[in-house]
């Protein structure tokens, strides 16, 4: 059995039924799966579009506490399956996806976290200046081959590790990742939640099913289109973007015990963010904005580091 878990707020209309065709297109019979939608606190219910046919047996729960963690979750809490697959409310699904996580799945007994190739579908086509910052989007492309990362104790982290589109994780496995937060509440705050575009959560599960043990794998056919509409591509949002992910990326290693970058005194920020805006000369254009405002969060995640701040 397989659950899809949707978290979703307020969705965009358009993109969730797009992401809930490409569900009632997948391929896996529809009694070997199940899907989830995690209501977070939305203005109105975020059930299917009316009359779509061809979708499993469906349920949507309420989750009161806002954030991607809080939602994903429940998502589990809620979930039948011994897979879980996290789709968010602008993702996409290749129509062979669900059947492709099942058969891997059922394949290797020790994998544990999957994912695969996320390509855009941008609305309007992006200016040229933002190309060097899609990586920031959740898109990513290893290539037409399988990959594996073998889990231990210490394990590094897989440049092709999996994104959070598309997310695949054995319901075993996860388990680890909830005792994990139970022990340290303050990792449910690595995630985005309101206006706050933390991004660590996906790469602390992954790593925490990674260094239990379990094998992390990469395969093409984990296909995901990611809906990106403009404002994504807006100077700002990027460079907010790029702030959070870097804060949250330096909590992350840290957490598993790999920690490149040393602690910093938190008075020392604005210095050396000051110092940052002039190497990076953040003035002359909106690429080197972006570029400084991931130094400015590199620099957060540091002094968070030595007073051993929550993320």
């Amino acid at each position: 059995m397989l659950t899809a878990i949707l978290p979703a707020r307020n969705p965009n209309p358009t993109r969730w039924g797009r992401v809930f065709q490409a569900l009632a297109a997948q391929t896996l019979a529809r009694g070997e799966w199940e899907i989830v939608i995690v209501d977070n606190a939305s203005d109105q219910p975020c059930d299917p579009p009316a009359g779509l046919a061809g979708l499993p047996a469906w349920r949507r729960v309420v989750e009161p506490e806002l954030g991607l963690t809080p939602a994903r979750l429940r998502g589990l809490a809620e979930a039948r399956g011994d897979v879980v697959v996290f789709v968010d409310d602008d993702n996409v699904l290749d129509p062979a996806h669900l059947a492709a996580a099942a058969r891997h799945f059922a394949g290797n007994p020790r994998l544990g976290a999957a994912g695969g190739p996320v390509m855009p579908e941008f609305e309007p086509p992006p200016p040229e200046w933002t190309r060097e910052f899609h990586g920031l989007l959740a898109l990513c492309d290893h290539g037409p081959g399988p990959r594996l990362a073998r889990g231990a104790p210490g394990a590094t982290w897989p440049e092709f590790a999996p994104v959070g589109a598309g997310l695949c994780v054995r319901r075993e496995a996860a388990n680890l990742y909830l005792r994990a937060l139970e022990q340290d509440p303050s990792r449910r705050r690595l995630d985005r939640a309101g206006r706050s575009l933390a991004s660590g959560g996906d790469n602390d599960l992954v790593f925490t099913v990674l260094q239990g043990g379990w094998d992390v794998g990469y395969f093409p056919e984990l296909k995901v289109t990611h809906l990106i509409p403009p404002g994504r591509l807006e100077a700002d949002y990027l460079a907010r973007l790029n702030e959070g992910i870097q804060r949250t990326w330096v909590r992350v290693l840290a957490l598993h015990g790999q920690q490149p970058w040393r602690p910093v005194a938190p008075w020392t920020v604005p210095l050396r963010s000051a110092r940052a805006w002039l190497r990076s000369a953040a003035w002359q254009g909106p690429a080197n904005r972006v570029r400084w405002r991931g130094l400015v969060g590199r620099f957060r995640g540091q002094a968070g580091l030595r007073d051993n701040a929550p993320p």
